[in-house]
């Protein structure tokens, strides 16, 4: 099968980067570039590619593009590539309808191959997103398969600060900077959180943040130790 493909990112290097790459590879049909949403959403209705491949933390192409963009055509499906991505970043993602994830510095057939891959109905995650998720012990079917709410939870403000902080992969010691603690509180806070949501490990926290919107996909550009 050949697989209608629409490059979306507004970085002209990425861009002519993607192009060159994807012109060369056998099964791809490369429809067109898109340097914003609304060029994005217009193509995304005139071609009905197979896939899209963009950088979904570029201004303009987050979450609400990808969710319109799948509205718009029901058998598209979405190929993230982005920088170094956080923990939050890739739950984002995957929670805004992405299927498959790499990395910019991902090998010519690791991005080819995630175009066709994903095409053919298949999740792709580079081996470097892989080890994003391993280490915060994230299950990405599991995450998709919970619900998008959570039971209502009495969090301070100054809980909700450490939540967001924890969630941009902040570092204890940068955390209690940042908030004018001290670690040993900041350590208080975090545990006094988990006792609260009934978590037992970072990843769950950070998942909180992401499902009950303290973080953006768009804040997270360099993957950060959760």
């Amino acid at each position: 099968m050949i697989v209608r493909t629409l490059i979306a990112d507004r970085s002209e290097l990425s861009l002519i980067g993607l192009r060159a790459i994807l012109s060369e590879a056998a099964r791809v049909e490369l429809v067109g570039v898109a340097r914003d949403a609304m060029a994005m959403q217009a193509m995304i209705v005139r071609h009905k590619p197979h896939v899209v491949l963009l950088d979904h933390t570029a201004d303009g192409f987050g979450a609400q593009a990808i969710k319109e963009g799948l509205k718009r055509s029901r058998t598209t499906r979405f190929v993230s590539i982005t920088t170094a991505p956080s923990t939050a970043t890739l739950m984002a993602a995957v929670r805004a309808g992405v299927t498959s994830y790499i990395r910019k510095d991902c090998d010519v057939q690791e991005i080819i191959e995630s175009v066709t891959s994903t095409a053919d109905g298949a999740k792709f995650y580079c081996g470097k997103v892989l080890e994003v998720l391993r280490k915060a012990s994230v299950d990405v079917d599991r995450f998709m398969e919970e619900p998008l709410s959570c039971a209502p939870v009495a969090l301070s403000e100054r809980e909700c600060q450490v939540i967001t902080l924890i969630a941009e992969g902040r570092s204890y010691t940068r955390i209690a900077e940042a908030l004018n603690l001290s670690s040993h509180t900041v350590i208080a806070h975090r545990r006094n959180i988990m006792q609260k949501l009934g978590v037992n490990n970072t990843a769950a926290v950070v998942l909180y943040a992401v499902k009950n919107g303290f973080v953006s996909p768009n804040k997270f550009l360099f993957d950060r130790a959760v």
